[in-house]
């Protein structure tokens, strides 16, 4: 027999809410560090009676965990949406509320409205429906945790396309991230159109 893991306690978490909001929906953002790429979000749905073998915060899962975890999160998920805001809008906005701006496109996007929002962090988009943000809400909630675990794929892929189109920055290596490594390719090749000029002000005023 197949040993599973359960992380039952985010499971209780978002059942003990459902009592005053019987739909909830876990939110989580992928992407505000980087240096390059769009930032994603994404919501999700589930139903009190859904449980998923190893469902955790994404960071503390392997990539190939994360990979298998996705498609099984969107099959067992009563709705989902994947949403981002591109780099022109995180250099016009601000990363912040350019994050903000792709979790409110995530839970607009769902099919069905959500009683309740609950949002990682400490910080809360606009939406129309109940929020209430969680600190570690990708440890606490197994609606987070949903939630995370489709955004920072979602954005994995989407970063391993871009290396595709621009293979000299590597981006499938350190998928944006302000690496030593990347920092010598941008010494060497520049500033590219999917790189964020507000994170690199001064290696841009220097070019």
């Amino acid at each position: 027999m197949a040993r599973t893991v359960l992380h039952r306690e985010l499971f209780d978490y978002d059942t003990e809410l459902r009592k005053n909001y019987p739909v909830i929906c876990g939110v989580d953002e992928a992407g505000r560090g980087p240096l390059a790429g769009d930032v994603y979000a994404a919501a999700v749905v589930l139903d009190d009676g859904a449980l998923i073998d190893y469902l955790n915060d994404s960071k503390k899962l392997s990539e190939k965990r994360r990979e298998e975890l996705f498609d099984v999160i969107k099959e067992k998920a009563k709705a989902y949406c994947i949403a981002t805001a591109s780099v022109e809008e995180i250099d016009r906005l601000n990363i912040l509320n350019a994050a903000m701006l792709a979790m409110k496109r995530a839970v607009e996007g769902l099919s069905v409205k959500p009683d309740l929002a609950l949002i990682d962090g400490n910080k809360l988009p606009e939406l129309s429906c109940d929020m209430q943000y969680v600190i570690k809400g990708d440890a606490t909630s197994a609606s987070i945790a949903a939630a995370s675990v489709l955004a920072k794929v979602a954005r994995d892929r989407y970063m391993r396309e871009l290396a595709e189109k621009y293979p000299q920055y590597a981006f499938e290596q350190h998928k944006g991230y302000g690496t030593k490594q990347h920092y010598e390719l941008l010494e060497k090749y520049g500033i590219s159109d999917v790189h964020r000029r507000t994170f690199l002000k001064k290696l841009y005023d220097e070019k």
